[in-house]
């Protein structure tokens, strides 16, 4: 496969040319994963599966449940609590808390309360499941 670079005055060139190396020599890896390979696009999925991931992907519909876990998943030791996440929202304290909530009761997190606080952690597992459905690579 030839791969052209514009130079300055818009000629072309063969890189390898410009770099004086051989054709054979160069390795070209994808960057994206097929589609294809999705277990969506592979076989339908049966009743089970559907009840399993369809409360998991309601959770993660909602814009707020959806960046209430990407804070979590991202806050420092991988958990945070309520009070850590108030202030990233134009909303209150108990409306962030019901959607912590959702969250919990749908898998996509833990919590354990400390004192007066509850901190949440996300479920890797269950977020691994739901990259595996869609094609990604679950670890």
């Amino acid at each position: 496969m030839t791969v052209y670079v514009s130079d300055e005055v818009g000629t072309r060139i063969d890189v390898c040319q410009h770099r004086g190396m051989s054709k054979s020599t160069l390795e070209l890896t994808p960057v994206q994963t097929v589609a294809c390979c999705s277990p969506l696009m592979r076989r339908p999925l049966s009743t089970e599966q559907a009840e399993q991931v369809a409360p998991l992907l309601k959770a993660l519909a909602d814009p707020v449940r959806l960046r209430l876990l990407s804070l979590v998943a991202s806050h420092s030791g991988g958990e945070a609590c309520v009070c850590d996440l108030t202030d990233a929202f134009d909303l209150s304290q108990p409306t962030i808390s019901h959607h912590l909530k959702v969250l919990h009761d749908s898998g996509l997190l833990d919590r354990s309360k400390r004192g007066v606080w509850v901190y949440y952690r996300v479920r890797s597992d269950a977020l691994a499941g739901v990259g595996a459905l869609l094609g990604g690579a679950a670890t």
